[in-house]
């Protein structure tokens, strides 16, 4: 049990744990994997950029290669600020627009139809995005909602019946599942292992598409809390412009912060929060280093354990129905 505890217990050595992270990466790349060098998707944010400086760190940036994988509802800002990352640290990058690949396999389409059977109207024009209520602000179950702004910028926020709700999300993760798709059909050809991206807070809680952003080779900073990754993003020297950029999903058209999509507190409060239920800080003290009261640490722990049942499915090997060793 720890007897104190603030912010300060998220602050790292940052130039020892970028060494050890190289260290790392060079022994899994070259000696488990024994692959060329890697892959990784650039989308503009903090994640990936930290995650790109680390391998040009490990391996050189002729063994880096940057892949921007823009799509219909993509912001602007995401190609624009990954292009400037990739300058920065030197890298080759590949742009594929996996719009076209949505649009022949019906992500878009399944998605409209979706939404029409609870806004009818929903089409051309329209914008979307499902957003989730603050946990503080929740007295029970906390329902996924989804938001629509018309073409005349009008919006309008609704409840979701399950149906129409798990058939949004299944036609969304198309799109983390082509990009995944994508990186590692340049990887193979290239004879290079691919980066994955997810932080602790996203791969701990779930925030990721299974067969999608949620796989890869090698994880370089799944070990780290958001706030962390934000310090080795200083130290590191990560575009300035990145490093203030809130986190957003960049999934839907409407634009979406990961707060109100899925963790429902800021991070760095989750991080907290999650440092303190994993290391067994009372409650008490959890609430003081955060600003909480005591009943919105217990419901922010009850949040946690609650996506952290749900993500046991996303993280589960293939079921087998017998040993492998059985002839």
């Amino acid at each position: 049990m720890i007897s104190t505890f603030g912010k300060d217990a998220l602050v790292l050595d940052a130039g020892a744990e970028v060494d050890r992270i190289v260290q790392i990466l060079c022994q899994q790349v070259f000696g488990t994997l024994r692959r060329r060098g890697v892959v990784v998707g650039l989308s503009g944010g903090i994640d990936s950029s930290v995650v790109a400086a680390l391998c040009v760190r490990a391996f050189g940036k002729d063994k880096v290669l940057g892949i921007f994988m823009p799509e219909r509802h993509s912001s602007g800002d995401s190609l624009r600020l990954g292009r400037t990352v990739a300058a920065q640290l030197g890298i080759d990058t590949i742009l594929e627009d996996i719009t076209p690949a949505l649009e022949a396999i019906g992500a878009y389409r399944r998605q409209t139809e979706a939404i029409q059977t609870v806004v009818p109207e929903y089409g051309d024009g329209w914008k979307c995005k499902l957003v989730l209520a603050s946990v503080l602000e929740s007295n029970g179950l906390n329902i996924t909602r989804l938001t629509v702004q018309d073409p005349e910028g009008k919006t309008d926020t609704v409840r979701l019946p399950s149906a129409a709700y798990l058939q949004i999300v299944a036609a969304t993760n198309y799109k983390q599942r082509l990009r995944k798709m994508t990186e590692y059909y340049h990887a193979d050809r290239l004879n290079y292992a691919v980066a994955g991206t997810p932080n602790r807070l996203e791969y701990d809680q779930g925030f990721f598409v299974k067969q999608g952003d949620g796989i890869a080779d090698l994880m370089p900073i799944v070990h780290l809390y958001k706030t962390q990754v934000y310090q080795l993003a200083e130290y590191l020297g990560v575009e300035e412009e990145v490093r203030r950029r809130p986190p957003t999903t960049d999934t839907f058209s409407l634009a979406q912060s990961q707060e109100e999509f899925y963790f429902a507190l800021p991070y760095y409060l989750m991080d907290l929060c999650l440092y303190g239920l994993n290391h067994g800080i009372a409650n008490e003290d959890v609430a003081e280093a955060t600003g909480l009261t005591v009943v919105q640490v217990q419901k922010v722990f009850k949040d946690i354990d609650s996506k952290r049942r749900a993500a046991r499915y996303l993280h589960a090997r293939p079921l087998v129905s017998s040993s492998m060793g059985e002839g």
